[in-house]
């Protein structure tokens, strides 16, 4: 606020007492919700008028009233008694209102000055811990939607308690065991989260050991299945190469079938007896046949001798 005025203000209350004025009301707001700005001042009002940051948002003067912006644009409305409302306020509502009030003979009655803001509720805080060696830290974290967006935040540990205004984050040490609690609020909201002390870094005996036994386990079993497959690799090779020989040996026969000497169109006489020589035939048992009856002997006729002629 402006404090040449205020002091421009106060030597007119001295010079005329009958003139009221107050000083700057402050008035938070969250979005969505509905202002009514009032008048406090008391006498007669025959005219009121509602400025924003100085621009005239709207008069009223007997039963008549004028609106200096669209209805849709500031969402307002005034009551005969000079009440402001602004239906579901947003962020771009926030500034200095200041309302006016002259009496009916035209002579200025009252001036009051109003800061009004409009924040965003608080969104949920996230508490986290980081463990470095022996020290335990919390960490707690508020996600700001603009950059004007700053809270009130609280770490608590039992009696321990650290607080830090106009933030988004905030650390702290604490110790190994126990629960945190974190409060993150403005004006408008307030939340809270809560977790117990709880350090990856920290490993116990059982952990230890069963992290060591998880691990040898692994390890043989990976040596088991490099064996295995090892295994089946060399009983693959030997039934490839078993067939590989018993492939080679059918070839090497059809190869000695094909290479036999072939008879030439013209045999020699020489050839013709060789090839017409009966082959060898395989001994046989041969059972001994009965003898044959011997054939009878023809009497033989005798020869006469010729007659001379």
């Amino acid at each position: 606020m402006n404090f040449r005025r205020i002091f421009l203000v106060e030597c007119l209350l001295l010079l005329f007492p009958s003139v009221k004025c107050s000083i700057t009301n402050w008035i938070y707001m969250a979005v969505n919700e509905t202002l009514l700005l009032s008048i406090t001042a008391g006498g007669s009002l025959y005219e009121v008028i509602w400025q924003k940051n100085g621009t005239k948002l709207l008069q009223i003067k007997g039963n008549d009233v004028r609106y200096y912006a669209k209805k849709t644009e500031c969402r307002c409305k005034i009551f005969p008694n000079g009440t402001l409302q602004i239906q579901q306020v947003v962020r771009e509502d926030s500034g200095n209102y200041t309302v006016t009030v002259y009496r009916k003979d035209g002579k200025w009655e009252a001036e009051e000055h109003t800061r009004f803001i409009v924040q965003e509720p608080v969104p949920q805080p996230i508490l986290s811990f980081e463990c470095r060696n022996k020290n335990v830290s919390a960490k707690c974290e508020v996600k700001q939607k603009t950059k004007d967006d700053l809270f009130t935040i609280e770490l608590i540990q039992d009696k321990i308690k650290k607080i830090q205004n106009n933030t988004t984050k905030l650390d702290m040490h604490v110790r190994k065991a126990g629960t945190v609690r974190c409060i993150a609020k403005n004006r408008v909201s307030e939340k809270m989260a809560e977790k117990a002390v709880k350090c990856s870094g920290q490993l116990d005996l059982y952990l230890i050991l069963s992290i060591a036994g998880g691990a040898i386990f692994f390890v043989i079993f990976v040596i088991l299945l490099i064996y295995c497959i090892r295994k089946k690799k060399a009983e693959r090779r030997a039934d490839d190469e078993e067939e590989r020989m018993i492939r080679a040996r059918q070839l090497d026969s059809e190869m000695v079938v094909r290479e036999l000497p072939q008879t030439p169109c013209n045999p020699t006489p020489k050839q013709l007896r060789v090839q017409q020589r009966p082959l060898p035939q395989p001994q046989v048992q041969q059972q001994p046949l009965p003898p044959r009856p011997r054939p009878r002997t023809q009497q033989r006729t005798p020869n006469h001798p010729k007659e001379r002629p």
